[in-house]
Order: structure tokens, then C-alpha cells, then sequence
């Protein structure tokens, strides 16, 4: 059926199929924005006809053949041409894309039913939709470069919506995201000036020498800052206080994991020579086992389950960065099998807050407890995602993590140790989130009556028990996601096939000893604590570890707090030099001035002999002057 819908598409439209991606979510979003108040049922069946007609050309996209459109335009003396492309790799990412956003758009029409800025998010969220597909599909650095910029717009104008009188978090996202943009600008300047065309189909890897290793770091950093990996990443904890759980599914959660895992792969493999064991893939991968094991680190303490899942929106990235630094064939895979995987668990893990918080009021693991007898299908996805993170088989999150393991394990000790701490940390992260959350007594915030309590409405449990059942899907049958990937490499990855159970039976069973241990870890802190929500809190307030942690919450080791702190040191160093001259000019000089006046006043009383008497004086002195200059 998908196939048949595919292959119509494809054949009416063709080529021009690229940018009516790009126009159609453009053109709807406008529609539902301007759409009368009174109007909101027409408005939100324009919303799901947008975010259908999505999924239903990015079908037709794969049956176009490495497809090129190339208009023209004003820039075009320098190369800048509307160039897109389609290509095998584009495909699966649109395709995986426009999916995730159709389930998390149905969920979202639901949780804002009663919010008032319910248009102004369907209409952000209709043209992020659009600037993806148009970031993916673009085959010019520069027009990509447009559509990347104009996500940075939009990502600050969801971000303000929910809470318009503090818009902190919203500035840091924009700060963060501004630099790792700055930085990725400067990186497409001296990539197209090293190819000779800012065409990425005419490009060809470039050799990491010289001055392409600066180009190289700087499209890597930029790709890093979308896809929310250190030293980018936390304006994303922030976020999760204040924006709308659709948004955290949707962005951090799937989207921009995409966009900053394509824009990687791209830049290493395709664009640079990337070679395994190098300085370059070596910095690579410390930046990704940084982010992981940090990342999760910080996941493990926390107690409100937004915040929880922020933090492992960065940690399950830094798998994604480490495997793209070994560059090897099994990394590269692992990383896009783990991109993909990323974006099914985590958007749904987003949305199971979302469905809690829509009935409770809150998502603080404090306050609540024993919501599986009320909420048993949004516990049950939950659950089933929870296990897919923490890498349990037969879940998908089990089989790519068990790739990134094997390339860490290939490339060095210390990068697979890392890859292993993030997997105890993340898997007792959710057995505590678990816990707390659906076991134990009923423990329910003060307003919420248990006999009213049920489960989440059908519009949004669907994506949730969707997506999480995808997750089993791509797990028994991972063979499925696998071939797709595997093909996007060509020749790169001839011979293997890296589908089915995981090749190497030690490291699957070490990874199941690191499952046991977060699970015996957690009985332990229960059976002390006796509360799932303290499970991990021996971990917490360990001799050494409290000094850290607390520092660590009080945002010491915030990347945007210590810019911040050296923008204000120079701005007051740039102050005071101003404050300097401006007190030199207006006071110091003054004074002088003034000295002078009053002392040349003493000798201006009016006396015409005191005159006669300087003016003679004056005369003596220019004779004496005179004769000693002969």
C-alpha cells in the first residue's frame, strides 16, 4: 500500500516534488494561523491534512532516484543557487521525520485543546516541519544554511510561548544555538572555498590538513550545537520547565537529533577525509563520551521527569557523536540505527510526560506515585521505551547500542568504559522514573481525585503506543531500518551486515551484567531509602560526588553561564576604560583648566603697572632668548 501511494506521488509530481515539501507546510501553516478562533475544529483538521499530506510526500520521495532541482537566482554569479537534491540519505530521514511529526502533532492537538497560544504552535510547528525538510532536501551549503538559520527563529518563538513574561530560557537556546550557527557559517565558508563549489553533490572529501581542519571543526561544532551535544546543550534542561511537552518532543526530543546526525555523518564522510584513530576522530569521540556520561550523570539525580528526560536528550547524543568519531562501518551504522531509535523512544518518552502532567498537573516524581492503576497504557509505553534507552533486548535501543559498543570497544578501552557507565546510568535513570512514577502507593498531587483519575485521551496515547511499539518493531525486526541503512554507505560497508543479533556474545554479555547492576543498584537504594524516587540518591550525596553535584546544579559548570561570566568581565573592563577617558576629558582636564585659570587670575587684578611690568619683563626675555639662539 505504502508502496502504491509512493510510486503515485512520485510519477505526479516528480522532480517538483522537492520543493513542494518545502511549500505546502509553508503555505498550511500560514492557513491555521490565520484561521478565526471560532474556527478550531476546521483549524485542526488543516493542521493533520498538513502534517499528512507531509508523511505522504516524503513516501513519494523515495522513488526518486537521486533527484536534483536548480533554479537560478540573484546570487547566482557566486555559486548561491536554489539547488535540492533527494538522495538515498535525505529519503530516510524526511521519511522518519515527517512520521514522528504526524504522531507528535496528533498528541499536541490534543494536550493544547485549552491552551491560548494553541495557533501560534501549530503554526511554528507547521514551518519547522518545512525548514527540516528544507535543511535535508537542500544540495547548496548556503541555501541549507538559510533553512537551518530560520529553525533558530522558530525554536525561540515556541520557546516563548508558554511563558512570555520570562524568556531566559529562550535567550540562552538563541545564544547557544546563534554561536554553534556562527561557528558552522565560518565552517560552510572555508568547506566551499576548499571544494570549489558550495554544491554538496560536486564535493568530494577533502583531505584534514591545514586549514580544512579548521573547516572541518567548525561544521562539526555547528552539528553539534543542533543536535544539542556539549558544549551546546543546556539550554535544553531549561527548556523543559517552560516550554510545551509537544515542543520537547518534537525538537530536542527527534528533530534536531536528526538534522545534527545528518549534518555530522555528512561532514565525515562525505565533505572530509575523516580517518579512523586520527587527532580529528579522536577530539570527535571525547565530546561524545563527555556528553553521555555527563549527560546521564545529570539525569540520574533528578527528580522531575521533564528535566530527567532533557537530560538524556543530550546524553543518548553523545552515543550518536561517539560512534560518527570512530569513523568506522560499524560506527556510522550504529550511529544512524541509534539516531533513528533516538527519535522514536524519545519523542515518545516527551509524550508520556506530556499525558502525565495533562492529568495530574505536574511531572515532579515527588508528587506522585502509583499511576500505573490509573494510567496502565501510558505506563505500558512508557515502560516499553524506557526499556528501548536503557538498551534491554529485544528493544532497538539494545541492538544499536550494542554497535556503538563494538566501534568504541574498536577504537579504544576508555571510549567503550565510557559507552558502559552512560548505560548504567541511563538504565538506573529509568528503573527510578519507573518506579516512582507507576509503582508503589498512590501518591497524587492535592486537587486530584483518584476516582476521577484515568488515563490519557486516544489522541494521545496513539503516538505514544505507536511509537513505542515501533520500538519492539525495529528491534525483533531490525533487519528492517538495518538494510536501509546499511545501503546509505555503499561500498563503505560491503560485506558486512551488521542486522540480526549482535555478532560478538561477550559484549552482549557484559552489556546484561551493566543492566543487572543499575537493577541491583536500584533494589539496594529502595531497600535504604524506600522510595522509588531515592533510589539512586547513595549515588547523589556520595563523599565527593555531593561537592560536584551540588556545583553542577548551582550551574557552575554551565558552558552559557561562564560565556556570560567572561561577556560581563569584558563588558566591565570596556565600561571602566570608557568611564577612564570620559573622566580624563571631563574631569581631569577640566580641573586643570581651572587650576590654571585661578592661578593666571591672581596675576590679572587689574594693576596697569603689574602689566607694564610682565609686558617688559616679556621684552627682556625674548632679548635674552634672541642672543643665546645666535
Amino acid at each position: 500500500m505504502l508502496d502504491l501511494i509512493a510510486s503515485f506521488i512520485s510519477s505526479g509530481l516528480g522532480v517538483n516534488l522537492l520543493y513542494t515539501m518545502i511549500v505546502i507546510p509553508s503555505v498550511l501553516a500560514l492557513l491555521v494561523l490565520l484561521m478565526p478562533k471560532a474556527k478550531v475544529s476546521f483549524r485542526n483538521l488543516l493542521f493533520l491534512l498538513a502534517l499528512l499530506l507531509n508523511a505522504a510526500l516524503s513516501l513519494g520521495l523515495l522513488k526518486l532516484d537521486d533527484m536534483k532541482l536548480y533554479l537560478p537566482w540573484a546570487g547566482g554569479e557566486m555559486g548561491i543557487n536554489f539547488a535540492l537534491r533527494v538522495y538515498n540519505f535525505s529519503q530516510q530521514i524526511i521519511v522518519i521525520a515527517a512520521f514522528v511529526a504526524l504522531l507528535v502533532g496528533l498528541f499536541a492537538l490534543s494536550y493544547l485543546r485549552k491552551k491560548s497560544y494553541s495557533s501560534a504552535f501549530l503554526f511554528y510547528y507547521l514551518i519547522t516541519v518545512a525548514l527540516v525538510n528544507g535543511s535535508l532536501l537542500a544540495n547548496n551549503l548556503v541555501v541549507m544554511l538559510f533553512f537551518w538559520e530560520a529553525l533558530l527563529a522558530v525554536l525561540f518563538g515556541m520557546l516563548i510561548l508558554e511563558n512570555r513574561n520570562d524568556t531566559r530560557a529562550a535567550v540562552k537556546a538563541l545564544v547557544l544555538n546563534g554561536i554553534a550557527d556562527l561557528l558552522l557559517m565560518l565552517g560552510i565558508i572555508i568547506t566551499c572555498s576548499l571544494a570549489g563549489t558550495p554544491l554538496m553533490s560536486e564535493m568530494r572529501p577533502i583531505p584534514l590538513e591545514g586549514v580544512a581542519v579548521l573547516g572541518f571543526i567548525c561544521m562539526m561544532l555547528g552539528a553539534l550545537g543542533k543536535a544539542g551535544a556539549m558544549p551546546f546543550h543546556s539550554w535544553i534542561p531549561d527548556a523543559a520547565k517552560d516550554a510545551p511537552l509537544p515542543f520537547m518532543a518534537i525538537m530536542p526530543g527527534a528533530l534536531e537529533k536528526l538534522l545534527g546526525t545528518y549534518l555530522m555523518v555528512r561532514t565525515c564522510f562525505d565533505f572530509y577525509q575523516l580517518a579512523p584513530g586520527s587527532s580529528m576522530s579522536t577530539l570527535i569521540m571525547v565530546i561524545g563520551a563527555v556528553t553521555l556520561v555527563l549527560g546521564g550523570a545529570m539525569a540520574l539525580i533528578q527528580k522531575e521527569m521533564k528535566k530527567l528526560l532533557s537530560f538524556h536528550a543530550i546524553s543518548q547524543v553523545g552515543y550518536i557523536v561517539l560512534a560518527v568519531g570512530t569513523a568506522l562501518p560499524v560506527g556510522y551504522v550504529g550511529a544512524l540505527f541509534h539516531m533513528v531509535n533516538n527519535a522514536l523512544f524519545k519523542s515518545s518518552l516527551f509524550l508520556s510526560a506530556g499525558a502525565i502532567e495533562s492529568r495530574t498537573g505536574t511531572t515532579d516524581l515527588r508528587e506522585i506515585s502509583g499511576l500505573g492503576r490509573f494510567m496502565p497504557l501510558t505506563a505500558i509505553s512508557t515502560i516499553l521505551c524506557a526499556l528501548s534507552i536503557a538498551g534491554m533486548p529485544p528493544f532497538n535501543g539494545f541492538f544499536s547500542k550494542e554497535l556503538i559498543f563494538d566501534a568504541a570497544l574498536e577504537t579504544g578501552m576508555v571510549f567503550y568504559i565510557a559507552a558502559l557507565v552512560g548505560a548504567f546510568m541511563t538504565a538506573a535513570s529509568f528503573l527510578k522514573l519507573c518506579h516512582a512514577a507507576f509503582f508503589g502507593p498512590v501518591k497524587l498531587p492535592e486537587g486530584i481525585n483518584r476516582e476521577e483519575l484515568k488515563d490519557a485521551p486516544g489522541a494521545m496515547l496513539l503516538p505514544m503506543l505507536a511509537l513505542a511499539g515501533t520500538c519492539l518493531l525495529f528491534g525483533v525486526y531490525n533487519k528492517l531500518p538495518l538494510s536501509y541503512i546499511q545501503a546509505l554507505f555503499g561500498s563503505f560497508t560491503a560485506g558486512s551486515d551488521f542486522s540480526g543479533w549482535p555478532h560478538s556474545m561477550t559484549l552482549v554479555l557484559i552489556s546484561l551484567a551493566v543492566l543487572l547492576v543499575a537493577v541491583l543498584n536500584h533494589l539496594i537504594g529502595y531497600h535504604v531509602t524506600g522510595q522509588g524516587v531515592k533510589a539512586v540518591d547513595h549515588i547523589h550525596y556520595a563523599p565527593g560526588l555531593r561537592t560536584l553535584y551540588d556545583a553542577a546544579e548551582k550551574h557552575y559548570f554551565d558552558p552559557y553561564r561562564i560565556f556570560m561570566a567572561v561577556v560581563r568581565l569584558y563588558s566591565w573592563i570596556c565600561l571602566a576604560i570608557d568611564r577612564g577617558i570620559s573622566w580624563i576629558y571631563d574631569v581631569l582636564f577640566v580641573n586643570i583648566v581651572g587650576f590654571v585659570s585661578s592661578v593666571l587670575h591672581v596675576f590679572n587684578n587689574g594693576s596697569t603697572r603689574l602689566y607694564m611690568a610682565w609686558a617688559f619683563s616679556g621684552v627682556i626675555f625674548l632679548i635674552l632668548l634672541s642672543m643665546l639662539l645666535r
